[in-house]
């Protein structure tokens, strides 16, 4: 490493030695030490370096086609956030073929594969040859890495929490693009995330991020944009597992949050476009709202479920909204008092997050087992006025009584302010 910066020393794609210490690599990773790139990270190398030395390595399975007509969407993380969920059954009732590689909870943020998993029977581990029957049968699906899909990924996916590696941006960008890459993916669009809630933190450390996974994109073959946008509140108005899904299916009745729907509509827009399905975002966002509308894209992820292992009746009782048929109710709720009146400038993504886990809705190990009936729903959203002494969130939960500490990250995360706040929209700008 000690040439890292010389011209025979480049760590790049083409480079034996960068092979080779990649290679050498993946057992400090079964060992548990600091991760590979965050290890690059400090020895100060190039930002396209660090990402093209693990994509080798990670890039190591993937799925073969004919042809590449697929599309995804892809984000960094985030509290509350289930845009997955209504996104991809809605871009599949467009035309499109919609394969998502995704990942279970990870920090504070949480897994749309554990969301998914509340739903009873719900599979996310297939093979290629099943994703393609998948993919041809529906058209969208939504599944985990196997030893066949990016393997070293998934194990090193599966240290970040224990390496402390898990806002590192090399592992972030490469864990991300190389996934997609093995989707065999033409097209896709990157919710990159900032704010409280997001592992970059600003907007400038965000766009950083999407630049360089934009870049790394394109040069493997697939046309990409990033859209940043703001984490500072929560996505929609729940977090936690099965409750999160609520609200996604929601969303495909064309009801639900507003910023939801808005995150829904803009990154299905973008990706219209860049499929060259449409001639504008605007018009490709205007026809995820027809699908949505019709009843296309709830139909469409209602046979996403049945593939993907959910029986008939489960699957017609959950997209029929009876909520109580299909998940375990939490034991116990609870609703917490505003102490003061006045408008809504803030719900802290990250607290709200360290609720719900410790709640038990996420994992503090990767071996944690996870509760999908537990977390949060909102009674209130950034922007609301809000009277002292009105619920603004109800608590669900198992435990009795309810853990302090549930109550005082919660209490904590709420900011109310006599001044009236403007709501502006999550999507900050688009990176092409």
């Amino acid at each position: 490493m000690s040439n890292r910066r010389t011209a025979d020393g480049d760590l790049h794609e083409g480079n034996d030695r960068s092979r080779d210490f990649v290679a050498h690599s993946r057992h400090y990773v079964f060992r548990g030490n600091v991760s590979l790139a965050a290890r690059l990270e400090r020895l100060g190398c190039r930002q396209a370096q660090v990402i093209n030395c693990q994509m080798p390595w990670q890039h190591d399975g993937y799925l073969n086609f004919e042809t590449k007509p697929f599309k995804s969407r892809q984000t960094t993380g985030g509290v509350g956030d289930k845009v997955s969920l209504p996104l991809a059954p809605a871009l599949a009732a467009c035309g499109m073929k919609v394969p998502m590689i995704s990942g279970r909870g990870l920090g504070h943020t949480g897994g749309t594969l554990d969301k998914l998993e509340s739903i009873p029977g719900f599979c996310t581990t297939f093979s290629g040859d099943e994703i393609k029957r998948l993919l041809s049968e529906v058209g969208c699906c939504i599944v985990g890495q196997t030893k066949d899909i990016v393997p070293a990924d998934k194990v090193l996916y599966s240290r970040r929490d224990v390496t402390g590696t898990v806002e590192s941006w090399p592992l972030i960008s490469s864990s991300i693009v190389s996934k997609k890459a093995a989707e065999s993916l033409t097209a896709l669009v990157l919710d990159t995330k900032f704010g409280k809630g997001a592992f970059m933190k600003t907007e400038a450390e965000a766009r950083q991020l999407a630049s360089i996974m934009v870049e790394a994109s394109n040069s493997v073959g697939v046309k990409t944009a990033a859209l940043l946008t703001r984490m500072d509140s929560p996505v929609g108005w729940a977090v936690g597992n099965s409750l999160e899904v609520i609200e996604a299916v929601q969303c495909l009745h064309g009801n639900g949050p507003a910023d939801l729907r808005e995150l829904v509509l803009q990154l299905g827009g973008h990706l219209l476009l860049l499929a060259e399905k449409v001639s504008s975002a605007k018009e490709g966002a205007d026809m995820i709202a027809c699908k949505l509308h019709d009843g296309s894209a709830l139909q469409t992820f209602q046979q996403m479920c049945i593939a993907q292992g959910v029986s008939e009746e489960v699957a017609k009782e959950l997209c029929e909204q009876n909520f109580t048929k299909v998940f375990r109710k939490s034991q116990h709720t609870t609703q917490l008092i505003s102490p003061e009146t006045g408008y809504v400038h803030e719900i802290d993504a990250m607290l709200a997050a360290e609720a719900c886990l410790v709640l038990g809705a996420g994992r503090n190990n990767a071996s944690d087992a996870v509760n999908h009936a537990v977390g949060i729903v909102l009674e209130t959203t950034p922007g609301e006025r809000l009277q002292a002494g009105t619920a603004w969130v109800t608590v669900h939960h198992d435990n009795e009584p309810l853990d302090e500490a549930v109550v005082q990250l919660l209490q904590r995360s709420l900011l109310v302010k006599h001044e009236v706040l403007n709501v502006t929209s999550r999507v900050v700008d688009v990176i092409v």
